[in-house]
């Protein structure tokens, strides 16, 4: 690198003269001249070129001179560095012996102070889960600190420290057993924020205006469940919230919310139907519309059974109802002969079994056809579940909990509905066979008395 560099020098000063004896000889007249202005030049060349050389030799020791300096700084450093190694073996060696000293001198109390570190973290792990945390709040602050200064700088616990964590735990137990109310400003299910009496049974539950409530340690807030149990523990709650004093009946949750948890993530009815889909609703409009006739079908009946009766009871004929009717055929035709009264009321009969039994049959096709449309939709179910393992795997269950839902739930509606419907079927279809053979019994009877007479 310094040869390159010198040599750049003096390539450059060897330009220069050249370009300032050319300068020179442009400027002469005679031979003459150009000889004395050459030699002027190789004169003034020269001395310039010494000037140089000395400068340069000048600079060449003064490298050598920093040279030897930055070679002196570093043997400097490379002893330093030989002595801090030393120096750092010695103290790791005197650090070894003081913990070997100090473990012996600790003996027992070692295993104490460990007892100690490990109670303070499962108790912060506990208090930062615990409802109690939502009207005593910080408990976990000290829990932490201490935990970690035992743990990372082997620090001794103070007897003032031993005892605030023998505090925490003797409140932690006092308070699981008794029920309090206190001002805390909670989270409501649409998002505002409002301050209102928050009451707290023991370290399980907290309810507020009828409602349970949680406990949300990583922002220390208290916000109403976005999903509220069924109405026999709602009721419950608000029989707590409005009670000052006595005995109250209480849907207690004794793990702290987790059954509360899982109670409130089971689908409600109108979920579960919804989970069925098209096919399900499909389900239901059959089932709706078997279940208006079936009304209209028993106050039919009903009305004309007790019509019958009345007429069963009553020396006149009437024409209000089916038994009435086929009686006067019997005044319609005084003079006919046997066989033709028999076929005349069997005629009225045949009339009137049509108005009785109508719509009886939809009522019996439904009670086949739901179960199924509720096959149906387990079909297409199972076509959903498997088509989402043949997409994502069995890996994640969610995703196949759509498909079975719906293969499940037809099914269950179309059941829902059959039963019912083969039951109502078979009491309607008994219902109107009754009436049917009243009006046949007392055709016989009637056909009976003019055969005796004619005979």
């Amino acid at each position: 690198m310094k040869f390159s560099i010198n040599t750049k020098t003096l390539l450059a000063s060897v330009a220069a003269a050249a370009f300032s004896l050319l300068a020179q000889a442009n400027d002469a007249k005679n031979l003459d001249e150009l000889l004395n202005q050459l030699a002027q030049g190789q004169i003034a060349q020269t001395e310039e070129n010494k000037a140089r050389e000395a400068q340069f030799t000048a600079r060449k020791s003064e490298q050598d001179a920093m040279l030897k300096q930055a070679i002196g700084e570093r043997d400097g450093q490379i002893q330093l560095s030989a002595q801090l190694e030393n120096q750092f073996q010695d103290n790791e060696l005197a650090l070894a012996n003081q913990t070997d000293a100090l473990n012996k001198r600790l003996g027992e109390l070692k295993e104490l102070f460990g007892v100690l570190q490990q109670v303070a973290g499962d108790t912060k792990s506990k208090f930062q889960n615990s409802v109690i945390s939502s009207q005593i709040s910080g408990r976990d602050v000290f829990l932490d600190e201490f935990a970690q200064s035992m743990g990372s700088t082997s620090k001794l616990a103070s007897i003032e420290e031993i005892e605030r964590l023998w505090f925490e735990l003797q409140r932690e137990m006092t308070q699981s057993g008794k029920i309090a109310t206190f001002d805390r400003e909670i989270v409501l299910a649409d998002g505002t924020k409002t301050t209102t009496a928050v009451k707290r049974v023991g370290s399980f539950n907290l309810v507020a205006n009828g409602k349970y409530l949680e406990y949300i340690n990583e922002t220390d807030s208290v916000a109403e469940l976005m999903r509220q149990p069924v109405n026999r523990y709602l009721d419950t709650a608000s029989t707590l919230s409005d009670a000052s004093n006595g005995q109250v009946a209480f849907a207690l949750d004794p793990t702290g919310g987790s059954i509360l948890s899982l109670l409130i993530q089971a689908p409600s009815d109108r979920e579960r139907v919804d989970q069925g889909g098209p096919v399900g609703y499909v389900i239901l409009a059959i089932g709706l519309v078997g279940l208006l006739i079936a009304i209209e079908r028993f106050i039919s009946l009903f009305l004309i059974g007790a019509k019958v009766n009345r007429q069963l009871k009553a020396p006149a004929a009437s024409d209000d109802n089916p038994l009435g009717r086929v009686l006067m055929v019997k005044e319609q035709y005084p003079n006919a002969d046997t066989e033709t009264l028999e076929l005349k009321l069997s005629e009225s009969i045949l009339r009137e079994v049509p108005k009785l039994q109508s719509r009886l049959t939809i009522i019996k096709i439904i009670s086949v056809v739901a179960p199924l449309i509720g096959l149906l939709g387990t079909v297409t179910g199972m076509i959903n579940t498997f088509q989402a393992i043949t997409l994502f795997g069995t890996g994640d269950p969610k995703l196949m909990a759509g498909g079975i839902s719906q293969a499940l739930v037809t099914t269950v509606l179309g059941l829902v509905v059959a039963i019912p419907m083969v039951f109502i079927s078979t009491l309607l279809n008994t219902r109107s066979k009754g009436i049917i053979n009243i009006l046949q019994q007392q055709s016989a009877g009637i056909i009976a008395n003019r055969s005796e007479k004619g005979a």
